[in-house]
Order: structure tokens, then C-alpha cells, then sequence
């Protein structure tokens, strides 16, 4: 058993886990990679590198997580994919 010092720091950190949500941009037949990419910048704040890259794997793998955060700040961020048709959730 660890001391009360690493107890309350595995505590803090399982808390800090808890908290932190994700988004996952799923592929369709739908959008573009150049909108995908273009709406991950401006609802993710991604560089183009970044929103290229989450775009490709979302091609390939069927899914991405695209921005990992609390669900408040996530919220917004979700929602503009999904007004931008793409099809995203929050986990």
C-alpha cells in the first residue's frame, strides 16, 4: 500500500481522467477530405497537418479522436461538426 501522499495523487489524477472527454469524428460517403480538413481547423483549432492527418485515419480506420477535453469545452467543438454534416459524438 502506497502513502498517503501517492494515494491522494492517484485519487487526483483518476478524478482529472474522469473529467477529460473526447471527440470521435466518424468516416461517411459523404464530405470531402477538403471539408473535413477545413472544418477540423476551424471547430478543433487543428493545424492542417493535424486536421490532414485525423482526416486520413478517419478514412482508413473509420473513426478518429479528434480533440480530447471537458465535455463544456467540447460541447461547442461537436457541435459545429455536426453542423457541418460531419458525423462526430462526444465520449
Amino acid at each position: 500500500m502506497g502513502t498517503k501522499e501517492e494515494i491522494q495523487e492517484d485519487v487526483a489524477i483518476a478524478e482529472k481522467e474522469s473529467t477529460q472527454h473526447q471527440i470521435i469524428l466518424y468516416n461517411d460517403d459523404v464530405n470531402t477530405f477538403d471539408h473535413v480538413v477545413d472544418t477540423l481547423i476551424s471547430a478543433c483549432e487543428h493545424t492542417l497537418e493535424q486536421a490532414e492527418q485525423c482526416s486520413i485515419i478517419v478514412h482508413y480506420k473509420g473513426k478518429c479522436g479528434v480533440k480530447t477535453g471537458t465535455y463544456d469545452e467540447l460541447k461547442p467543438r461537436c457541435t459545429m461538426l455536426l453542423n457541418a454534416d460531419l458525423n462526430a459524438e462526444i465520449i
